[in-house]
């Protein structure tokens, strides 16, 4: 997790459950693991999150991105399209492991479940969802 910080430590380990319970930062934790490839774009997520402003979004993927449980995932400049989004946010290793040390991924199928069974996704949310992802990420 961050530098000089043990997963391992209890207080920090309760700090971080915090941290990641927060209701917007959990529900961005979720709507990476509901998404088909766990990779959404910001544009999903921003989707997925209509009563917070995009800014709010955004924001708080940082501090999951700072905290060491999400990852900044990016195609290559040659895979690149026009069009598609080629920035994603997935868990990272660590933060997988973390969160499910915690009984926090005990969800993880039915959120995919669930995901598939949204009616009514933008066209841009369907063709990003098809959009070419890092291999590996």
């Amino acid at each position: 997790m961050n530098a000089g910080s043990s997963v391992g430590d209890d207080t920090t380990s309760r700090e971080l459950v915090h941290f990641v319970t927060q209701q917007t930062r959990f529900a961005l934790i979720n709507n990476i693991l509901q998404h088909p490839e766990q990779l959404p774009s910001m544009y999903d997520l921003e989707e997925l999150n209509p009563s917070v402003s995009d800014a709010t979004v955004y924001k708080h993927i940082q501090k999951l991105i700072d905290a060491g449980i999400v990852k900044e995932v990016a195609l290559d400049d040659d895979q690149r399209r026009q069009g598609y989004p080629w920035k994603f946010y997935g868990l990272t290793e660590e933060g997988r492991t973390f969160l499910d040390e915690h009984n926090l991924l005990a969800a993880e199928e039915t959120l995919q479940q669930i995901y598939d069974t949204i009616a009514d996704k933008p066209e841009k949310m369907v063709k990003y969802e098809n959009a070419p992802r890092p291999d590996g990420a």
